[in-house]
């Protein structure tokens, strides 16, 4: 059983995140997975994997109709050729090496497209996408960044409903290929699984911001969120 200090510092990680995520399209790994790597390393990163690939179905519940599906399946690709690397990271690299290089990674490319005014999704653009979500998302928990960069200038519901199909599929993907190569304690599957209530919560405590946001705003604070959790992430490894 997990420690109860995971269970009431990561449940409110795991909130917060949620509320981010239930607004916004993305949140709950980048919210969640810094207090949790630091804290709790032993827990990583299959705890956040797990509520990575519960979450989305609420979304999916209000918003499934907005989904980019036809844009998903070249992601998707990427992700298959990704999540083997990640797991080869989480195996080889140092945590702190990999903590800066995804940050500085996910850094580059919210610069290049946040001041492009047409940023292209394409095949090519989705497929290389997925490859660096699959790498950084195994490895880490977190990756929803590429993917949604490609999208940040779409619909609030397009964005969510997008995104929540790709983090089902991309979570369960990492979560599967990590227990084959057996670098998936079930410790960390039973922790992610005593976070899903405070998932649950902050989705539904997202409902006000969600709207205020899709009101036009949702782009700077989808820029906000990822640009915050790199700097974050970086620092965090820095130090």
């Amino acid at each position: 059983m997990p420690p109860v200090e995971f269970v009431l510092i990561g449940g409110l990680a795991a909130l917060a995140g949620a509320i981010v995520q239930g607004s916004v399209g993305l949140g709950v790994g980048l919210v969640a997975t810094p207090i949790v790597t630091m804290l709790f390393p032993s827990l990583m990163p299959g705890a956040i994997l797990v509520i990575a690939l519960v979450l989305p179905f609420a979304t999916l519940a209000q918003e499934l109709r907005h989904a980019d599906l036809r844009g998903l399946g070249w992601a998707f690709t990427g992700r298959l050729a990704g999540t083997p690397i990640g797991v080869w990271l989480v195996a080889a690299a140092p945590d702190r090496v990999l903590g800066v290089v995804i940050g500085v990674v996910v850094l580059a490319a919210l610069a290049v497209t946040a001041w492009t005014a047409d940023v292209p999704r394409n095949r090519r653009t989705l497929a290389t996408a997925g490859v660096i979500s699959g790498t950084t998302g195994t490895a880490s928990g977190i990756g929803g960044p590429p993917i949604a960069l490609l999208y940040q200038r779409e619909s609030g519901p397009r964005v969510r409903a997008t995104l929540a199909v790709f983090f089902i599929a991309g979570a369960l993907l990492s979560l599967l290929t990590l227990a084959a190569a057996g670098r998936l304690p079930a410790r960390q599957v039973v922790a992610g699984a005593e976070l899903v209530p405070f998932v649950f919560a902050g989705f539904l405590a997202a409902g006000p911001l969600r709207r205020y946001l899709d009101a036009g705003r949702l782009r700077v604070a989808l820029l906000v969120v990822v640009g915050t959790s790199a700097a974050a992430l970086i620092v965090r490894n820095l130090i």
